[in-house]
């Protein structure tokens, strides 16, 4: 072996003893250094979380004590302002929402004076307007005047003239279901009455309303309406008004007290997510005086008639609303019905008018009518935009007593009736055309078929129409 091998294997040898398994001792010495260090630093972590847990309770009581004064100063605030009168209303809210609607048509019909057969005419004359018109012009202004009330006000603007369709104030804040409107409003009683005829779903009323109202009734008066704390919808409302608005008359009106009043009821619903109901029973009592009305007598001449008596009228309405889900945006369908009876009693004078070759020689005597009618109506929105509709009426003439002015005016068992088929495309919220055609067999032997184009645009802010 060589010298060098030989050192190495000494090396080896030396170095032998010092990779040899620990002694025990070395092992208890390094498990007791590690309990003990374990130990020290376990009594760290829990005063550290001992400290932690301290600071979070001071401030949960900080907290608490913050939170009870607040509510003693909220408590001392209410009271001092139930105490003192209510602040006035923020600037803001004597600048009041503005709104234009504007709308116009184009008329295919019969032109000349078309008054609903059987029946005293709601106005003077029932004139047929063709070509091109514009009708009504709309501004309307609303605002809350103070915490308590809010205003309301519509302007018609027809060529040189301008009427007030609406003009009244409303309670906010009377509580237990209870609101009071007074002023000039459109009556609560039906179901199409309250809406102005931009929000119609066709271009021109229906025959039962024609026949009972014109347009629509207006009250110059007080309306309560009382909506009942239950799950169902369950309103009730009573209107006393002056009574000067057909069926009523200027000199009915013309007097202290009442000329008219009415009472309504509404019951409605939901059924499902994507079906709504309403219903409601109406009752109209006016009592006209002198009420003017134009109509063609036996001569077939223009003859002016005077009612002055007790008119009496109730109505029942029903609709029925589905939208997927309760959501209308894309598709929905709206049916809506309703039917009236109305008997009036009292005094007719036919004017003479016989130096014009009509029949008319100035009499006054009874007159008696029961008169009754009804129509109905679908719209379907199929596609966002686009609507369909259709709609039919009809009316009972019924049996007129007419006295001595049998002589000279006609009284027959009459059916007038209309027919209605329209659709139309709304590009936003705010604009809509509309092309309709009516059947209209008003006038009984003078069957007429309209065709009418329509736009309506709303400038401005405007409120959500009634159901």
């Amino acid at each position: 072996m060589s010298t060098r091998n030989t050192f190495i294997v000494a090396l080896c040898a030396l170095a032998t003893p010092a990779l040899a398994a620990p002694q025990p001792q070395e092992l208890d010495a390094i498990r007791a250094e590690f309990e003990q260090k374990f130990q020290a630093l376990q009594a760290d972590y829990e005063a550290r979380l001992k400290a932690l847990e301290g600071r979070v309770q001071a401030a949960e009581t900080q907290a608490g004590a913050a939170q009870a004064t607040a509510q003693t100063a909220a408590a001392t605030a209410e009271q001092t302002a139930q105490a003192a009168p209510p602040p006035p209303p923020p600037s803001s809210a004597f600048n009041p929402d503005i709104s234009l609607i504007l709308q116009g048509a184009y008329n295919d019909r019969a032109g000349g004076e078309r008054p609903i057969s059987g029946f005293l005419p709601a106005g003077a004359h029932a004139h047929a307007e063709r070509g091109f018109t514009l009708d009504h012009t709309e501004l309307v202004m609303s605002a809350n005047i103070d915490p308590y009330l809010r205003g309301y006000l519509n302007l018609a603007f027809l060529d040189d003239e301008v009427e007030v369709e609406e003009a009244w104030f409303q309670s906010l804040q009377l509580g237990h279901g209870l609101t009071v409107k007074g002023g000039r409003f459109r009556s609560g009683i039906g179901y199409q009455n309250e809406k102005h005829p931009h929000a119609w779903d066709f271009a021109d009323n229906n025959l039962v309303y024609e026949a009972l109202f014109g347009e629509g009734l207006l009250q110059d008066g007080v309306q309560v309406r009382w909506l009942a704390p239950t799950e169902l919808f369950f309103e009730l409302g009573a209107e006393v008004a002056k009574g000067q608005f057909f069926p009523g008359s200027d000199a009915g009106g013309d007097q202290n007290g009442a000329g008219s009043w009415a009472a309504f009821a509404h019951l409605g619903g939901d059924v499902g997510a994507s079906h709504s109901w309403r219903t409601g029973l109406s009752y109209l009592k006016a009592r006209p005086r002198e009420r003017e009305g134009w109509v063609d007598d036996l001569n077939d001449a223009e003859a002016l008639t005077r009612f002055s008596g007790d008119s009496r009228t109730w109505l029942a309405d029903a609709v029925w609303k589905w939208a997927p889900n309760g959501n209308p945006r894309e598709r929905n369908l709206t049916l809506a019905a309703e039917y009236f009876q109305r008997d009036e009693d009292g005094d007719l004078t036919c004017i003479d008018n016989s130096l014009d070759g009509g029949a008319c020689l100035g009499l006054t005597d009874r007159y008696a009518s029961d008169q009754s009618g009804w129509y109905a109506q679908a719209v379907y929105q199929f596609m966002p935009r686009w609507r369909v509709g259709t709609r039919y009426g009809r009316l009972s003439s019924g049996d007129a007593e007419l006295g001595l002015n049998a002589a000279s005016l006609e009284a027959a068992d009459l059916n007038p009736e209309r027919w209605s088929l329209m659709t139309d495309f709304s590009p936003s919220e705010f604009s809509r055309f509309r092309l309709q055609f009516n059947r209209d067999e008003a006038l009984v032997g003078e069957p007429d078929d309209q065709v009418i184009l329509q736009y309506i645009m709303s400038l401005g802010p405007h409120g959500a129409h009634r159901f």
